[in-house]
């Protein structure tokens, strides 16, 4: 019985050699033997072939297949897709599923399979063998009611009984508008998944949402059908060769940009999409995003982070990719409004009235074009501008990353005599060139006076120099240039990777929410900002040119501009001077609110010296929330003499938050003024919300702490200069209406309860306020008109209108306001 056991076992594949017979000292086996191996070889490649055959059967359903980015990109990339993956042991059923009625679908299907097409390398007969392959493949039918999404599962089913095949998996394409998503969902959760054992991969189109809180509501409707790996959202952006050659160029190059990719060497990151179209036929859209949505906020954020993100170990890791992508949308430093340029080509509002029928009177406030400032703040990056810049109705249509190294070589030699590849004063950049421009096609370049880059031979081909060709002000044969050795569609590499299951080029939940909750503020602070107008095209000449200016972003070209079209221009911010007056008794300074922060921080600046000149120190207390904030940043950025060695910081008021929380006015003052500036870390002042591991405890006594420092640093407990605001309540620091907490008694400083959350706070009390030597209080924005309006009539009233307390013993009250809230 064991003899026949190991009979059998050497028949499929022995497993011990037969004796050899020798002839002349020369080895060979016995006649049989040979036959033996030829039937064991034959059985091993069947064996192959049945494996590959029982990998699967995988339907992909197109939803919205009669539409324009179906017609245009989906279906010749499924095309690609089963010309990629013929013969590789799956087979395959594309399933094209619209609202348009059967024959009308059929027909329209049709005309799109005809004109599919297959990579120039193909053989012309073995490109119509597969054309044809995959037509017959190729079916429409209507999909819309539950019942339909059931009787297409079933349809699946029966085919693969009758075929004989074992089901790997569906895909569902949803190339349909966001609105309609969740009933799809629905449908295909409770009657079209695939059975025990076959994935389902759900592929989503942008917008995925129009802020934070849309973006949330969506992503938790789908969540409560699909499971997060289930999802595929899709960027297209991500597809683009250039792109997704960004993380394999930084892996290959390790060595090479181990000691470059950071803020030592690194001067800026320009990340560009430019297009020559403008919105017409689309303004009904646009309207609703605009250049930021619709551009910045996916595709260049999508960018930011591969350029940003630290590299993984292995970027074949899917998870891993994905969380340093997420670890470097958590770095990115909150945007202001200061943060943007805006314009709009001057065709846009007259488009929007013909197509959407507006009235003669409408003028859009949505922008066309956006430069966009971001920094990174973590120690790879810090300092380093991230310009996001796009446009429609710009001079050209060109995509491309740039990084630029700083320069900070001197070459004695003249310049006529530099050598490309040796020189350190010729600029040092690395582009990826996404298409379109003067080179026509993407490109991976890098200055030969850098090093000389490594990218896959399969894939990437060094290009042949182009006589007379100039990128970025130097001529081609200034880089190692390198293009794709077959230019592919990126929708064709997206449904390559969505078959694959390479969730690394797709949207995950927990990243779309990373970037809403970066982009929404700034679209909420820009919403009624009137951008600057621009003709388009060429003319629009130096136009839309702007420059950093500290934190923030400017037009080079400050220019009048005549915003509503009529007889006579309308009066612009330039038109008008500081204006100077009376408030409640009290000096009055209004301007515009670039004129009046740099007013009020020339102000500052100059009692700062004063101090230091007379006392040897400035003690300044600084209120929290958003309005002094441009404040922080002018100061930060724009004042060199300011002596801040000599100034003591410290806080009007603290919400009951640790000090490293969002929420902590300590953060915005850290954020926006202490990174940029050298002051002792013994003059900075927090108030110690935080103590014993809990917050702003009576038993903790901290109010009382801060008092007795107050009390020992300041000179008579009087600072030099104590900035306030004016909430639309009429509530000052953390004093608030209504509550009698602070507002007199001997307590210098005092725990408030606030009605907006966090509703702990600590604060000044107002006869600590009172006896400042000079207090300012900054007043901004149309919301604050009706509040100016009703404490200009107030009098002494502080238990109503905290801020009408507001008045130094012996000491100075001046009021900034700008004219929205001054004026209206």
């Amino acid at each position: 019985m064991q003899s026949s056991k190991r009979e059998t076992k050497r028949h499929l594949w022995p497993s011990v050699a037969p004796p050899l017979l020798t002839i002349d000292g020369i080895g060979t086996r016995p006649p049989g033997c040979w036959k033996m191996l030829t039937v064991a070889v034959c059985m091993a490649f069947l064996a192959c072939l049945q494996a590959q055959e029982l990998q699967g059967h995988v339907s992909i359903i197109l939803l919205g297949a009669t539409g324009d980015l179906a017609k245009k990109y989906l279906w010749q990339g499924l095309f690609q897709l089963y010309l990629d993956e013929v013969g590789k042991g799956y087979s395959f059923s594309f399933h094209g599923a619209a609202l348009t009625s059967t024959k009308q679908g059929q027909e329209l299907i049709a005309k799109v399979l005809e004109s599919l097409s297959c990579p120039e390398d193909m053989e012309p007969g073995r490109c119509a063998e597969l054309k044809g392959q995959f037509q017959r493949l190729s079916q429409y039918r209507h999909l819309k009611t539950n019942e339909d999404y059931m009787a297409l599962s079933k349809d699946i089913e029966a085919q693969l009984q009758h075929e004989g095949l074992q089901e790997a998996g569906r895909i569902f394409y949803f190339s349909v508008p966001p609105f309609a998503y969740a009933d799809i969902a629905r449908s295909i959760n409770s009657s079209c998944r695939p059975g025990p054992g076959a994935w389902l991969r759900v592929v989503l189109e942008k917008p995925f949402g129009h802020d934070y809180v849309s973006a949330q509501q969506l992503a938790t409707e789908l969540g409560s059908f699909f499971q997060e790996e289930e999802m595929y959202r899709v960027d297209h952006y991500l597809g683009k060769q250039a792109v997704a050659q960004i993380l394999p160029f930084r892996d290959q190059n390790r060595k090479a940009l181990d000691g470059l990719w950071n803020r030592h060497h690194v001067e800026r990151v320009e990340i560009i999409m430019k297009e020559t179209v403008d919105a017409e036929g689309r303004t009904s859209f646009y309207e609703e995003y605009g250049v930021i949505r619709d551009v910045l906020q996916n595709h260049l954020t999508e960018v930011l982070t591969l350029v940003a993100m630290e590299l993984p170990y292995n970027i074949s890791s899917s998870t891993a990719v994905l969380q340093h992508k997420l670890q470097a949308f958590q770095a990115l430093r909150g945007l202001q409004k200061g943060s943007a340029v805006l314009g709009q080509y001057q065709a846009y509002s007259t488009q929007v009235r013909r197509e959407q029928q507006k009235p003669d009177s409408f003028y859009s406030l949505t922008p066309t074009f956006a430069g966009i400032l971001v920094h990174v703040d973590n120690l790879r990056w810090e300092g380093v501008p991230f310009i996001l810049m796009s446009g429609k109705a710009l001079d050209e249509r060109v995509g491309y990353i740039r990084i630029l190294f700083r320069n900070q070589a001197y070459c004695v030699q003249n310049e006529k005599r530099w050598v490309v590849d040796q020189s350190q004063c010729l600029p040092r950049q690395i582009i990826f060139y996404i298409g379109h421009g003067e080179l026509g096609s993407p490109a991976v370049l890098v200055s030969r006076n850098l090093f000389r880059p490594s990218l896959p031979s399969k894939s990437w081909k060094e290009v042949e120099g182009r006589p007379g060709l100039h990128l970025f002000g130097r001529p081609i044969s200034d880089y190692y240039a390198y293009s794709p050795v077959r230019e592919q569609d990126a929708y064709s590499v997206l449904i390559s990777h969505i078959f694959h299951g390479r969730k690394d080029s797709f949207i995950t939940t927990e990243n779309l929410l990373a970037s809403w909750v970066f982009w929404t503020p700034l679209l909420d602070s820009l919403a009624q900002e009137v951008p600057r107008l621009y003709p388009g095209g060429a003319e629009n000449g130096y136009l839309l040119d702007f420059e950093l200016s500290g934190a923030q972003l400017r037009f080079c070209q400050q220019q009048l501009e005549q915003l509503v079209p009529g007889p006579g221009s309308a009066p612009m911010p330039s038109n008008f001077q500081v204006l100077t007056a009376k408030y409640r008794e009290s000096p009055l300074i209004s301007a515009w609110p670039e004129e009046l922060i740099s007013k009020l921080a020339d102000d500052i600046e100059a009692t700062a010296v004063r101090a230091v000149r007379r006392f040897g120190e400035f003690h300044l207390a600084l209120s929290g929330g958003s309005s002094p904030v441009p404040l922080l940043e002018q100061l930060a950025t724009g004042h060199f003499g300011f002596p801040w060695a000599q100034t003591h910081l410290w806080l009007v008021d603290e919400r009951c938050v640790p000090l490293w929380d969002p929420e902590s006015n300590f953060q915005g003052l850290q954020a926006h003024l202490l990174r940029y500036i050298r002051v002792p870390y013994y003059n900075i002042h927090p108030m110690p919300v935080h103590l014993h591991q809990r917050l702003c405890a009576e038993e903790d006594q901290g109010a009382q702490m801060y008092a007795s420092e107050i009390s020992a640093l300041v000179a008579n407990s009087s600072f030099d200069l104590v900035l306030l605001g004016m909430g639309t309540d009429g509530h000052t620091a953390s004093l608030f209406p209504q509550s009698p907490t602070g507002l007199d008694g001997t307590q210098p400083v005092v725990l408030t309860r606030s009605p907006y959350k966090p509703h702990q706070r600590m604060s000044l009390s107002l006869p600590l306020i009172n006896r400042a030597r000079k207090v300012a209080v900054l007043v901004m924005g149309r919301v604050k008109r009706e509040i100016t309006m009703l404490v200009s009539r107030a009098g002494h009233e502080p238990k109503k209108w905290p801020i009408s307390g507001v008045l130094p013993s012996s000491g100075q009250l001046v009021w900034y306001m700008d004219y929205e809230a001054f004026l209206g």
